[in-house]
């Protein structure tokens, strides 16, 4: 099945952090699994309330043994060990056990809208931003922008907040060559316009700035109405949802061009460097083809 058929998740659950400050925990889990990718050991849970860390919710796991990986099929219910990592920066499942058979075959994940091709034009969708200013996305014509999907309130480290830091990071290292800085912009979109509103992407954006509000000058922090969010997601082939009133989402970054157009995606698997180096490239790439034509003619 395909991986970007894969949610992550946010969830408004604090306590997760508190419980790794001190050494691993263990937490017990039962649920159906939904989906797995055996190239990243990973399956998809739809699992059952986990007392003391979170909610009942739908998410991917890493699966230390990639030999259950093979064994599970969707559709099966599993008991299995949640081992959260010292710190709370990692998580993945141990010792799964199949209670249940009786639904292979017969569960099926929803697909995801489909997405843009490389090359198409993305749609000029409106949007509110961090200082409550409506911004349109064919205002970044012109500029390399780098763009993706957050909710504030999550406190999985491996989800929204690791693509905040990674993008603070590519903001920090961007401002160091002002050229490049001009010529690029990073746009965080939230999935949740009823909780994030202007004040609150802006406190959240503020923490990642290190509370230097210049920053919001090529970093908007921005939410949209249902319904242009929801336009906007099928764009990009995202899949999310509410349940137990939480957000399940699926994760992408999209790079696109000066023109408009889409550049490339990535899902579940990229480095800092990798998504730094590809704004670069593509916010010098016209001038880059200017100069190779300006010697062509010499």
């Amino acid at each position: 099945m395909g991986s970007r058929k894969i949610f992550g998740v946010c969830l408004v659950f604090a306590c997760i952090i508190a419980a790794c400050k001190h050494g691993s925990r263990r937490y017990q889990l039962r649920g159906q699994v939904l989906d797995k990718n055996l190239a990243k050991n990973e399956i998809t849970v739809d699992h059952e309330s986990i007392p003391g860390f979170m909610p009942a919710m739908t998410m991917p796991y890493k699966v230390k043994d990639p030999a259950v990986v093979q064994e599970v099929e969707p559709g099966d219910k599993i008991a299995a060990e949640v081992v959260v990592a010292e710190g709370g920066n990692d998580n993945w499942l141990e010792n799964i056990r199949i209670t249940a058979k009786s639904g292979r075959n017969t569960t099926k994940v929803p697909a995801p809208p489909k997405a843009l091709a490389v090359g198409e034009r993305v749609p000029n969708i409106s949007l509110i931003n961090q200082d409550g200013k409506t911004i349109h996305l064919d205002g970044f014509k012109g500029k390399a922008l780098l763009l993706t999907f957050i909710y504030t309130r999550c406190p999985m480290p491996n989800f929204c907040p690791r693509l905040s830091s990674q993008f603070a990071k590519i903001h920090e290292d961007l401002a160091k060559t002002p050229g490049t800085y001009a010529k690029t912009h990073l746009l965080t979109v939230s999935f949740d316009p009823k909780y994030d509103t202007a004040p609150v992407l802006r406190r959240y954006g503020l923490a990642y700035l290190n509370n230097d509000a210049s920053g919001f000058a090529q970093w908007d922090f921005a939410s949209a109405a249902p319904a242009d969010l929801r336009k906007l997601a099928d764009a990009f082939g995202l899949v999310y949802f509410e349940q137990d009133n939480q957000i399940a989402h699926s994760m992408d970054i999209v790079l696109i061009s000066p023109q408009e157009k889409i550049v490339k995606y990535w899902a579940t698997e990229w480095t800092t460097a990798e998504l730094e180096d590809a704004l670069r490239t593509e916010a010098t790439a016209k001038s880059t083809r200017q100069m190779a034509r300006a010697g062509g003619m010499k």
